[in-house]
């Protein structure tokens, strides 16, 4: 019994562990991945950003070589015309990692002349979570089903992690085996 309630003390602490961490520490995205911030390559940034699902606490990270390019951070209608006159702010380091911190169209460029119209531009776009409010509705709601899960084992805790992140916490009850 004690073995049970060990495994699934371990299980359930791992998940904690694993949801604090993602929570609180984003993922990690470096910009046009092994090519990095560049305008050799020919790397398409559009398509690399459309490939991800950026989220807010994720961060970026711009390599680059700093003699032959920076990374400015502009507005829509900069990033449209490749107008880098006020940035909203301008990193020269060769490394720069920015955190996302709000929702929304983040848009970063290359500053140096000619490069942004080259294909040297980013644009990170965080997508608020559906709501999970329910939908107004004159039906009567169906009853909430019940999911049983084993007591897992310390090799299990991952599945039972994945298993927990799959179900939506408030429509559903759980029962461990015991």
């Amino acid at each position: 019994m004690a073995s049970i309630l060990e495994n699934r003390g371990v299980a359930i602490f791992l998940c904690l562990m694993f949801a604090w961490f993602k929570v609180s520490n984003g993922d990690v995205y470096k910009v046009g991945d092994s090519a990095g911030w560049t305008i050799i390559g020919n790397v398409d940034y559009k398509q690399w950003a459309v490939t991800k699902t950026f989220q807010v606490g994720d961060v970026i990270v711009f390599e680059y070589n700093p003699q032959f390019h920076n990374v400015m951070q502009v507005t829509h209608a900069e990033y449209r015309a490749c107008n880098v006159s006020s940035p909203i702010s301008t990193h020269t380091t060769g490394n720069d990692s920015i955190t996302i911190d709000t929702y929304g169209h983040h848009l970063f460029v290359c500053g140096v002349p000619g490069h942004c119209q080259a294909g040297q531009k980013v644009d990170i776009n965080v997508l608020r979570a559906p709501s999970l409010a329910p939908s107004p509705s004159s039906e009567v709601p169906s009853p909430v089903p019940t999911v049983t899960v084993p007591a897992p084992s310390r090799s299990d805790a991952v599945t039972l992690c994945a298993l927990m992140q799959t179900i939506s916490f408030p429509q559903w009850q759980y029962n461990l085996e015991r």
